[in-house]
């Protein structure tokens, strides 16, 4: 993960305090504003693609976000449920239907493409086949799948018919694409669409144009003066290319970028003390947990272990998670409720967690039969011990220390842990291929709860899907099924909490940490709104005082 500790944790205490503040978009009391100046981010890695329906990565999904346009955006609330809270882009408002099976988007007249072209309709219904095409192979395809198809009413109205009602189908059409110009790719062979995409220039509709791409060094868009939703307050944004995390860092603090989004801990607080940087933290939309694998190493029958429900919950209870938290991150992460994020609207914080109890945790291995004990104070029960293997990735730090301290205690009630160290891609190998007791794994979340289908439900735990651990609940499966169909937010919110209520009572995980996402910005730079997931949504509301610009806000790009 992006988030280590030190042993140091006086200054992460006053620095958590500047985060709070930081956090909110500001802007100097009385300050003139105005357009102009260039924001350079430092980033670890590149875009994979440049053509929204395949870029995947997070570079990639910040430079097209600001280059393209979906029909809606989600705000920062993150609700998915309805249209409420979603702010009008490409469409200027829509209409549902009596029944809630379609849904007509009206474009705005004025959007145009980068190249003079106006938006149509005839865009968005061509957007949806390529983020539908099997040959794309888009891995946004099942996220669309109750999409039954998108038609052009007239010019400027594009109508989507859904297969059935759910909760999320307006975030579904509104928000997962962006739509892209019809009249540019469509001259394009559809089976040999990946390759001449990737070379293509892009073209969109956002507030942003894209002016270059060196692969390796740099990216760069530049303002559209005459876009349909306003002039951008900054003029360009540079990505600076930096494959180390040490050689981002360099950048921000030697001034050569002015944001760099995956700050460390112990980076955070000495960027905290730069008096010409601050430090801003997000809620995260990422979470760690402890997979136990439900089933054998044949895949014939449970887990000699992991089978028992009990089994998991004492487990559970033998590991203060807060303390682990705080051990390795301090402030800079919580302790998740279950397998969703604190940042979504969906998450009650009401849910009851299995308790810190190693007592009571003894008392129930005792009850299984796990009395007995080996020479270095292993628990047993008819000569077996009471141990397993965690695996764990070396790409990430905390996942790492979190193991050694689960060790531990787990050690304190019998149980041995033994952790096996391996490479990603390994590491990745034998959670697909089912072959470990117990991964130390992390997922990123989507604002779309009813993701969670795809990781944690029956119909994952078969043979290529993402279940690794097998957990199989039928309860829990249908609390999900009707918190996607569900018609309000209330209903929503309280069949996911029946759901997660259920996988958290049967832990087939213990969920760690759910790490923040913590980013160093430049003072000169006024933020005006971060949201979690997507900081960089509202970039081009940025902006940069006359007077503390720099030389290279001078320096227009090429058009």
């Amino acid at each position: 993960m992006r988030v280590v500790c030190r042993s140091n944790l006086t200054v992460v205490a006053c620095v958590t305090l500047a985060l709070v503040a930081a956090s909110c978009g500001e802007s100097s009391p009385g300050t003139a504003r105005s357009s102009g100046g260039t924001i350079v981010v430092a980033a670890t890695g590149e875009p994979d693609f440049l053509f929204p329906p395949l870029s995947s990565n997070v570079p990639a999904r910040q430079v097209t976000e600001l280059i393209y346009d979906r029909l809606a955006d989600i705000g920062p609330k993150l609700n998915v449920i309805g249209d409420s809270g979603f702010k009008p882009v490409l469409a200027q408002s829509w209409q549902w239907a009596a029944d809630s099976l379609s849904i007509a988007f009206h474009l705005n007249p004025k959007a145009r493409w980068h190249d003079g072209v106006p938006v149509r309709a005839a865009d968005v219904v061509y957007t949806h086949s390529l983020y539908t095409s099997p040959s794309l192979g888009d891995p946004m395809t099942d996220d669309l799948r109750n999409i039954d198809s998108v038609t052009a009413r007239d010019s400027l109205t594009a109508v989507f018919w859904f297969h059935t009602r759910t909760a999320d189908e307006f975030y579904t059409a509104a928000d997962l694409m962006l739509i892209v110009p019809r009249h540019v790719f469509a001259k394009m062979k559809e089976d040999s669409l990946r390759e001449s995409a990737a070379r293509a220039k892009p073209v969109g509709s956002g507030r942003f144009r894209f002016v270059s791409w060196t692969p390796g060094i740099s990216v760069e868009i530049s303002a559209d003066t005459s876009n349909y939703r306003g002039k951008p307050s900054i003029d360009r944004v540079i990505w600076t290319v930096a494959p180390e995390y040490a050689g981002a860092l360099t950048k921000l603090k030697g001034g050569e970028a002015d944001v760099f989004d995956a700050l460390h801990a112990e980076s955070a607080d000495e960027i905290a003390s730069n008096p010409k940087l601050r430090v801003v933290s997000l809620p995260g939309m990422d979470y760690a947990f402890l997979d136990f694998n439900l089933r054998n190493a044949q895949q014939t029958g449970p887990h000699p272990l992991f089978g028992n429900r009990e089994l998991r919950r004492a487990l559970t209870m033998a590991l203060d998670r807060a303390a682990m938290v705080r051990n390795v991150f301090d402030t800079l992460a919580v302790v998740p409720v279950g397998p969703t994020i604190s940042a979504l609207p969906t998450t009650s914080k009401a849910l009851r967690q299995i308790p810190y109890d190693t007592a009571r945790a003894s008392r129930t291995l005792d009850s299984l039969g796990w009395s007995g004990r080996a020479a270095d104070g292993t628990r047993t029960r008819e000569g077996k011990e009471l141990a397993f293997t965690m695996i764990v990735p070396t790409s990430s730090s905390g996942r790492s220390r979190m193991a050694v301290l689960i060790q531990s205690q787990l050690r304190k009630i019998g149980v041995r842990a033994d952790i096996e160290m391996m490479e990603s891609q390994a590491f990745l190998a034998r959670q697909s291929e089912r072959k470990f007791d117990a991964a130390l794994g992390a997922w990123n979340v989507t604002a779309n709860p009813s993701a969670i289908r795809e990781v944690w439900t029956s119909r994952a735990a078969k043979p290529g899907g993402r279940n690794y651990g097998a957990y199989i609940s039928a309860p829990f499966d249908a609390a999900l099924d009707s918190a996607a169909s569900a018609r309000t937010a209330g209903a929503a919110m309280r069949f996911y909490t029946r759901a997660y209520q259920t996988i958290i009572d049967d832990a087939p995980a213990v969920w760690l940490y759910e790490p923040k996402t913590v980013i160093g910005i430049h003072r000169r730079i006024r933020t005006s709104g971060l949201v979690p997931g997507a900081w960089w949504a509202d970039l081009a509301d940025w902006w940069i005082p006359p007077s503390e610009r720099i030389p290279r806000d001078n320096a227009r790009s090429a058009r």
